[in-house]
């Protein structure tokens, strides 16, 4: 499928956004007297992040008929994001989620998203049309764990992305508040083989298999199906490993960490916004090399707002920022 002006969708996401409240002061949040608003989920964030890095992106999700979802979708179009195929529900509210920053380290998260739009999607939602003309989708182990028919809904829409040809990207992004530890690990552990490109994070990988080498870990899911496996390091940066290749990418340090929430999503816009428009036929190293290097700049740049997708720069500002240039402020 192609937008209303005819160019093609290089990535479809699939996930549910919510309404964001953030306190204005830091403190225990039941002492909080005013709040701002925004919207958040993974696969909106990154929708965010590759759209102002210039790729066309398709977000797909359920919303309330309210207010709610109304600054949800204007919010999105906004930014460049088509969110033709998004669907309104009278019947079930926009979830909402709240952080809490007490000055010290990553800020709790607080979910209000049971029955909410999107935990009502299910397989018979999916269809055929949310792919075609398409590149890539992207999905992370999330929207999985939201509601009874979620797992089936991702897993039909990895498996109908493919059929039509698209790669596929799987970012676990593991929410333990969710759901129990069995159930997201054999979900997750399930949804592997429907990927191309596997995303966690160490201790992400550590939950799903146990301890091994960084090495282990590329190897290991590999072998389940995922033909490049891309190791989040956090402080240390990156690894990835294909059949052909590994590269490690050194971290980008940040003297002040604002807000951490966010910064998977970042990294995940860097990595596949240069991963896809890399020739595949060519040297997996330098394609790894290139790739991981945006990763790791957007993944730190993240952590230097409070908000999940409010500093995401554009394409400009990551070239200058890599090659190392300066810019003109006055």
């Amino acid at each position: 499928m192609t937008t209303s002006n005819g160019a093609r969708i290089d990535v479809v996401t699939i996930g549910e956004s919510m309404i964001l409240l953030q306190p204005m002061s830091e403190g225990p949040l039941a002492y909080a007297p005013l709040f701002t608003r925004s919207i958040a989920g993974a696969e909106s964030n990154v929708a965010i992040g590759l759209s102002r890095l210039g790729l066309k992106v398709r977000w797909i999700s359920r919303v309330g008929n309210d207010p709610f979802g109304d600054l949800i979708l204007s919010t999105l179009a906004g930014e460049g994001v088509d969110i033709g195929q998004a669907e309104r529900d009278a019947a079930y509210p926009t979830a909402v989620y709240f952080k809490e920053f007490k000055g010290y380290g990553d800020p709790n998260v607080y979910y209000y998203r049971k029955g909410s739009a999107a935990s009502t999607l299910s397989a018979s939602h999916v269809k055929s049309d949310w792919f075609e003309g398409a590149g890539h989708l992207h999905v992370t182990g999330i929207t999985p764990a939201l509601g009874e028919g979620t797992a089936d809904a991702v897993r039909a829409a990895m498996t109908e992305a493919r059929r039509q040809g698209l790669t596929v990207s799987f970012d676990p992004n593991l929410r333990r508040k969710l759901w129990s530890e069995e159930k997201a690990r054999e979900t997750l552990l399930s949804l592997i083989p429907l990927c191309d490109i596997f995303m966690p994070g160490l201790e992400e990988a550590e939950f799903l298999v146990g301890e091994m080498t960084e090495e282990g870990y590329g190897a290991h899911f590999l072998s389940l199906g995922a033909k490049a496996v891309v190791l989040k390091l956090g402080e240390a940066g990156s690894i990835g490993f294909t059949p052909r290749a590994a590269y490690r990418a050194k971290p980008n340090p940040v003297k002040h960490v604002v807000d951490t929430v966010g910064a998977g999503d970042a990294f995940a816009a860097g990595f596949l916004s240069s991963w896809l428009k890399h020739d595949p036929k060519g040297e997996d190293g330098e394609r790894l090399q290139h790739a991981l290097g945006r990763a790791n700049l957007m993944g730190a740049l993240a952590t230097q707002y409070k908000g999940d997708w409010e500093g995401l720069p554009k394409l400009a500002e990551v070239d200058r920022l890599l090659s190392g240039g300066k810019e003109t402020t006055r």
